[in-house]
């Protein structure tokens, strides 16, 4: 199920011997064996050079729905979020921002941080912008988060509310949340 070449060969082997793309696959194999209903796959394939992270992507898609699996995966990679999920949910400091379906994400971001996370992702273009990403400033410790909105420190569009007072995840319609107090 998971393409991996002389199966019975990699039964002999070790670890070290096995290539990335490999070792993804040996991982993947163990999944239809315990026949879960939900995996989460925490950024499968960051460590995967372009050409073998598309192979894997396909095998897990080819896992994924023949079982009726659920599946969350986890990335900063919009372009992996955007091949392999129908929805997405963008959270900032373990709190949620925006959550809706991924094209209408990508296509169209109504939090800062998304739009910021969308503008950071490379277009092979010549005309694309090389203008800076509008969020500046570090990280906030996430033990110690700033009070009301925790991207405030970092956001292009704060407001004076924003210091005091934590947007709550609304619904907008079409299955689409955000919190943001300007939406």
């Amino acid at each position: 199920m998971v393409h991996l070449p002389a199966p019975d060969h990699l039964l002999q082997g070790f670890p070290h011997q096995l290539s990335g793309g490999q070792l993804q696959r040996v991982v993947l194999a163990r999944v239809p064996v315990l026949r879960p209903e939900f995996i989460v796959a925490d950024e499968p394939v960051s460590m995967l050079d372009v050409s073998v992270r598309a192979g894997i992507l396909n095998v897990l898609r080819e896992v994924r729905d023949p079982m009726g699996l659920s599946a969350v995966f986890i990335s900063h990679d919009l372009a992996l979020v955007r091949y392999v999920c129908a929805r997405t949910i963008t959270m900032y400091l373990g709190t949620v921002v925006e959550d809706g379906p991924t094209a209408d994400i990508v296509n169209n971001p109504l939090h800062p941080y998304t739009n910021a996370l969308v503008q950071a992702v490379p277009i092979p273009r010549v005309d694309q912008s090389h203008a800076p990403l509008p969020i500046t400033g570090g990280i906030p410790d996430e033990r110690n988060p700033p009070s009301g909105c925790r991207f405030r420190d970092r956001c292009p569009l704060t407001e004076a509310r924003c210091a005091s007072e934590a947007p709550r995840l609304c619904d907008i319609g079409n299955a689409r949340r955000v919190a943001s107090h300007l939406v």
